[in-house]
């Protein structure tokens, strides 16, 4: 069978009988991803950044699957989505570097990425927390995905 309580297991796909969470996921999972988001955006200006948000995310869509079934999750969010966004964000990441080297400058040097220095510090922090924040984001959904799909051995 599959994993009890994620998979159209005994709960139904989910825990769908309890209505008080389904009502309390339905309210808060849209708070939940906007959080997400505060954190990733001012991650440059206070603590936070592109791993705490990624981890924020992605709780996001694992609380809505635990209640709604994983089958409802990944018709939201198909499994290919979960791992291009893990790979996109590693790309991101890496070609942020890979530009600094381009202009010849070290590997992750923000300074050349713009005319003023503090310009290129500023966009190559922001794109290197959004490459992770998309790969911690893609790559927790996927693990998730694959343990709570898992087939029980007989």
């Amino acid at each position: 069978g599959v994993a009890p309580g994620y998979a159209n297991g005994r709960y139904g796909g989910g825990m769908s009988g309890n209505i008080i969470l389904r009502v309390a996921t339905k309210l808060l999972a849209p708070y939940i991803l906007l959080f997400a988001l505060y954190v990733q955006f001012h991650g440059d200006l206070g603590p936070g950044g592109g791993f705490q948000a990624g981890v924020i995310f992605g709780a996001g869509f694992i609380l809505y699957a635990l209640v709604y079934g994983l089958e409802n999750t990944r018709r939201v969010l198909p499994p290919r989505i979960a791992q291009f966004c893990s790979a996109t964000g590693f790309l991101l990441y890496a070609a942020t570097g890979v530009i600094g080297l381009l202009r010849g400058a070290n590997f992750l040097n923000y300074n050349v990425l713009a005319h003023d220095p503090h310009h290129g510090q500023h966009w190559g922090i922001f794109s290197v927390e959004m490459g992770v924040f998309i790969t911690v984001f893609g790559t927790m959904v996927s693990i998730f995905y694959a343990v709570a799909g898992r087939k029980e051995l007989d």
